[in-house]
């Protein structure tokens, strides 16, 4: 099932991250669910309408890395797989590596 998001939503996978102490040891995602802060964008919408309905395009492109409000984005579930649905707005940084 294809997914397209309308106006200035952007339709993310979440990321967990895992944590790593100064000494190089990894430690595993705890048994808790929480809701990641970053995560792949898998498709965007055309981009928000303003007052004169001109299309103000999107920033964010699919494929970027992206950080975001913890809270902000919806969670989502299709086809058994959780997706999270953001406003540009939430967006608060593309991860560049």
């Amino acid at each position: 099932m294809k997914i397209k998001p309308l106006a200035d939503n952007i339709l993310i996978e979440g990321v967990k991250q895992e944590e790593q102490t100064k000494g190089g040891i990894i430690l595993p995602t705890s048994s808790e669910k929480d809701r990641p802060e970053q995560g792949k964008v898998i498709s965007v919408g055309p981009g928000k309408i303003d007052s004169s309905g001109n299309i103000i395009p999107m920033e964010i492109k699919e494929g970027q890395i992206v950080l975001f409000t913890k809270y902000g984005p919806n969670e989502i579930k299709v086809d058994g797989q959780e997706f999270l649905i953001a406003k540009q707005d939430d967006i608060l940084a593309i991860i560049e590596k």
